[in-house]
Formats: structure tokens, C-alpha cells, sequence
């Protein structure tokens, strides 16, 4: 597996990664009805270091992942950094996510980042919980409800974090 930075040649294969994720409404709090443009838009935000994740097969290379890096807040804040991962459905289980959170504490730590904080992320989503706390995260506050799931109705979201 590679992780690059995206380029945007890379919108079309983006989107066959986002689109899934957004229409499931699972993972993300983010409108299921999103527009491709949108969801790019959001994505691709200029405040977003935006990376990809690739698996190369002999000659054939396929996007399984991205994620962004990004400050959590300004001022004050700006040294916690905070990213969103997505991976493709058929790349689920295949360590594309530890890849990338590896990856994205790398470049975290290298722009000066102090420490990490995930602030929602859905007990639902109990694979994202375990590798984030397997990456030594640690769950420091729990939302109650915080999260409408599509099948499961209200369910609590997690703040995570960990120094660098």
C-alpha cells in the first residue's frame, strides 16, 4: 500500500469511496443526500491536507482510502490536529485505516502537531473504535445520543485523543 497526496485527477475515485459512506449515513454525520460536488467540496476544503491510500497489484493500482489532517480549532487550539478517514467497502478489514492513522500521525507530528483529537466518532462504528484506541487513543468524553443512526436510532459519539 501507498499513501500520497490527493490530486484533483483523483475527484472521480474519491467520490467511489465517499458516495457509500455518505449514503449509508453509518459512520458520518454528514447529510446522506450530499451532492458529489459537495461531498468533494467538504473533503477537498482547502483547510484540509487531503491524502490517499493505494494498493498496487502488479501494474494495476486501486484507491482504497483517503483521509484529511487538519487543525482541530484555531488559535489557541492549533496545535491539536484532527482528521476523517474513509475507506472503500471492499477494502474494509485490510489494515487500509491503521495505514492511514499511522500515516496521518507521521504528518501530524512532522507540521508540528502536539497531540490528535477525533471529536465524533460513533460507538456504533465499533471497528473505528477499537483501532483508534489499538493507535492509543483514548476515549476522554462520551456525547450522549449525539448521533441519529440510520438503523440503530440514537446512539452516543466519542471525543478520542492522544498526544503526539
Amino acid at each position: 500500500m501507498r499513501i500520497r497526496p490527493a490530486t484533483p485527477a483523483d475527484a472521480d475515485a474519491l467520490w467511489r469511496i465517499l458516495e457509500p459512506v455518505i449514503r449509508a449515513g453509518e459512520t458520518y454525520p454528514l447529510p446522506r443526500d450530499l451532492s458529489r460536488d459537495d461531498a468533494l467540496a467538504y473533503w477537498l476544503s482547502p483547510a484540509h491536507e487531503v491524502h490517499v491510500a493505494l494498493y498496487e497489484d502488479g501494474d494495476r493500482e486501486a484507491m482504497v482510502g483517503t483521509y484529511y489532517l487538519k487543525a482541530n480549532n484555531a488559535g489557541g487550539g492549533a496545535h491539536v490536529a484532527n482528521c476523517g478517514y474513509m475507506v472503500a467497502h471492499d477494502a474494509t478489514g485490510r489494515g487500509v485505516a491503521q495505514a492511514m492513522c499511522a500515516h496521518s500521525l507521521a504528518r501530524a507530528k512532522a507540521r508540528g502537531f502536539r497531540a490528535m483529537q477525533f471529536n465524533f466518532v460513533i460507538t456504533s462504528n465499533e471497528r473505528a473504535v477499537r483501532l483508534w484506541q489499538h493507535m492509543g487513543f483514548a476515549v476522554v468524553g462520551r456525547l450522549p445520543g449525539a448521533f441519529e443512526h440510520p438503523t440503530k436510532g440514537f446512539v452516543d459519539a466519542l471525543v478520542m485523543f492522544r498526544e503526539i
